[in-house]
This record gives C-alpha cells, sequence and structure tokens, in this order.
C-alpha cells in the first residue's frame, strides 16, 4: 500500500513539450485536407471555411506556444494524487495579508488558459486598481482528463466526484476558509461543492447559473413558445435559451459517443474547428478575431487553448465528461450556502435576478453586467475580477 504521505504529496510541475512535437503539429497543419466552401453566407452550417483556413494559416504560420508555455510556467504548477488519479493546479499566493482562498474551475472548450488573465488582478488587486482587503489566493485545477490533469481509466468521474477533489484539494492546501468559483462545468462543479458544503466553505460565485425552473427549461429544450407570464427579461432569457438549445449538437455527441472522437487525437486542424464551434455567440466573436476585429479573446488566446488541448492530446477524454455527467446544467441543484452571480449578456443565457433569488435562497450578490459572454474569465478578465472583488466582501 502506498504511503499515504507520497500519494498527498504536493509536486511541481513544469510545462515542456518537445520541439518534435511541436514540428508534429506543424507539420500535420502543413499537411491538412480541408472540405469545400458551405452553401451558405452564414454561421448555420457551424464554422465557416474563411474561419477554418485563418486559425489553421496563423496557427502553422504565426503562432509560437513557447509564449503561453512561458506564462503557464511563470506561476507555481503542481500535481497531487486525489482519488487514485493525478491533479494538475496553478497555486498563486498572494502577498496581501488575510487574503482569501479562491478555486476557479474552467469548463469545456476550455482549460487553465481562460483562467491565466485573472491571476494577477485576484492575487495583486493593488497593481489592478483593487483594494489589498479584496485579495485572493487563486487555485486552478486542470479537471480529470483535460490538460496536465491524469485520465480516468475507469468510469465515475463526474461533476460530483470532481467537487469532492476539489474539496479535498483546498484542505490538503491547508486552507481552513475558501469559496469557488466557474463557469461553464467548472460552474456545475461548484455548484457541486456548494451542495456538499464542507465546513471549510464559506460560498461560490457562478458566471452560468444553474437558475432556469425546471418546467421553463423543459419548454425551451423542446422549442416551445415562451410560457405565459414571463417578465420581458425572462422572455429574453427564455429566447437565448431556445435558440442555444437548437445548436447544442456537439454536448449531445459528446455524451453519447465521445470515444468516436479518434480524429480529434490525429487532426489538429479538425480538433481546433469543433472546439471553437461551442456557441453562437462566442464563434462569431472568434471568427471576427481572426478578421482583426479582437474584442475580449484573440487569435493566439484561441490556440492557445487549441494547442494545449492537442499537446495533451486530450481531445477525447476531455469529452468523456458529458458522458459522464447526470446532472441537468441549467436547472437548480439545492445550493444553500452563500451565492454570487455575474450575469453576463451573451452568455448561454444571462439569468435575470427573478430567477437567481429563486434557485439560490443566500443570494449575497447578483450583477447583471454590459458586455461579455461564455468564457468570462478569458473575454472580460477585469470585469470578472472586479466583482469577484466586490462579491465575496461578506464572506470574508
Amino acid at each position: 500500500m502506498a504511503d499515504q504521505a507520497v500519494v498527498e504529496a504536493l509536486r511541481p510541475f513544469e510545462v515542456n513539450f518537445s520541439d518534435e512535437a511541436l514540428a508534429d503539429l506543424k507539420r500535420r497543419l502543413t499537411q491538412a485536407r480541408l472540405p469545400e466552401e458551405e452553401p451558405v453566407d452564414d454561421f448555420s452550417q457551424g464554422v465557416p471555411l474563411k474561419t477554418v483556413r485563418q486559425v489553421l494559416e496563423h496557427w502553422r504560420d504565426k503562432y509560437d506556444w513557447r509564449k503561453v508555455e512561458a506564462r503557464l510556467n511563470a506561476v507555481p504548477n503542481y500535481l497531487t494524487e486525489i482519488d487514485g488519479l493525478d491533479i494538475h493546479f496553478i497555486h498563486v499566493r498572494s502577498k496581501h495579508k488575510d487574503a482569501l482562498p479562491i478555486i476557479v474551475t474552467h469548463g469545456w472548450p476550455g482549460s487553465i488558459v481562460e483562467q491565466l488573465k485573472i491571476i494577477g488582478p485576484l492575487t495583486d488587486p493593488t497593481s489592478h486598481g483593487g483594494r489589498a482587503e479584496d485579495a485572493f489566493h487563486v487555485v486552478i485545477p486542470s479537471m480529470p482528463g483535460y490538460g496536465f490533469s491524469g485520465k480516468p481509466t475507469s468510469t465515475g468521474w463526474g461533476p460530483e466526484r470532481i467537487a469532492e477533489g476539489w474539496i479535498t484539494l483546498m484542505q490538503r492546501l491547508g486552507y481552513k476558509k475558501f469559496v469557488a468559483q466557474g463557469g461553464d462545468w467548472g460552474a456545475v462543479v461548484t455548484e457541486m461543492i456548494g451542495v456538499r458544503a464542507p465546513p471549510e466553505l464559506a460560498g461560490i460565485h457562478t458566471n452560468m447559473p444553474g437558475a432556469v425552473p425546471e418546467d421553463i427549461n423543459g419548454a425551451a429544450f423542446g422549442g416551445a413558445p415562451a410560457p405565459a407570464g414571463l417578465t420581458d427579461e425572462e422572455k429574453s432569457t427564455y429566447d437565448q435559451l431556445v435558440s442555444f438549445y437548437k445548436k447544442v449538437y456537439y454536448a449531445f455527441w459528446m455524451a453519447t459517443r465521445p470515444q468516436t472522437g479518434v480524429a480529434f487525437a490525429d487532426s489538429p486542424i479538425g480538433l481546433a474547428t469543433f472546439l471553437i464551434d461551442h456557441d453562437a455567440e462566442s464563434l462569431a466573436m472568434i471568427a471576427r478575431s481572426f478578421d482583426g476585429q479582437t474584442e475580449g479573446m484573440t487569435p493566439d488566446d484561441v490556440l492557445d487553448n487549441c494547442t494545449l488541448f492537442w499537446l495533451t492530446n486530450t481531445g477525447v477524454s476531455a469529452a468523456r465528461l458529458y458522458w459522464e455527467n447526470k446532472l441537468p446544467f441549467f436547472t437548480p441543484k439545492g445550493v444553500k450556502v452563500p451565492v454570487a452571480v455575474t450575469a453576463f449578456p451573451n452568455e448561454l443565457y444571462q439569468t435575470p435576478r427573478s430567477w437567481a433569488e429563486k434557485a439560490y435562497p443566500n443570494l449575497i450578490h447578483y450583477n447583471k453586467v454590459e458586455k461579455g459572454g461564455h468564457f468570462a474569465a478569458w473575454e472580460q478578465p477585469m470585469l470578472l475580477s472586479k466583482d469577484l472583488w466586490t462579491a465575496f466582501r461578506s464572506l470574508r
């Protein structure tokens, strides 16, 4: 039996892919075979060939992985074994006294790359226009099957088990009090931490709340007309949900046939095309960024994430989380701990305060912001960071 101290050890980790791996990536991009152009002039058939070519050419001719590798290695990275699986995480402690520990969880098709931009504002708010008393110690883990974490070899690693792992991680780091934050899968994991409600947990923050009433969610999933009695704000959110559910093919596919995605391990441009087609607003923003209209994410931001997926060969292993999941994405999960919500307009749906108040009986903060979408930390890092400064003040 393994020595428990060895199992629980925090092992320093450095990102360092070989020149051969990067040369192989470039070779595959150079030899890529693309389909013909789509017979429509919009996004109704998916990622347009023009955008695919722009992604490929930027990746092949202009992109430098070593830059993001240096950014990753500029912060402390670790591996630790939890429940038999190696978990990778970034851990940056603030210089400020009494900083509040926070564990931040990414989603799909993201990774720890999503959160790199918020590390500075959260750990060192005084250098970003904030107050020392709003500082955080920041922990950013890679979910199982993603990035540098281990790939489960048996079933059972759904959001509930990941949440339990994150609680273990924060306890292992010695934190007697912490908060949790997440979007996309990270929101589901974070809410399950809230459901579990360990004594160390002070509260959670989500930018993709599970707050849609079940009957309304069911109607939206079926594409029904908006139910009677909704306010104008709720009707607008309902329409967002109906639109999203019409384009959620990727989630159904990964939830039923993740292992069929063998091409994601063989074709980098095929992998990248699938990753950037998450939701209509994000795809349109990414397409504009490759047209030179940078707003939120840059082409390099997009390719930092795609390259991480490629080099770690996690296209299939990450998809299995959809197969594992048995929880609803958008409906309430019974969180009773203090909850803070930031509602972004271009999220899959912008949660109305009325729904948030019903879903979270201990709602301590709600802010409906004016810009930003699904990848909040990536697109609007300062906006999200400032709202986190505010959201958790009452819990310090």
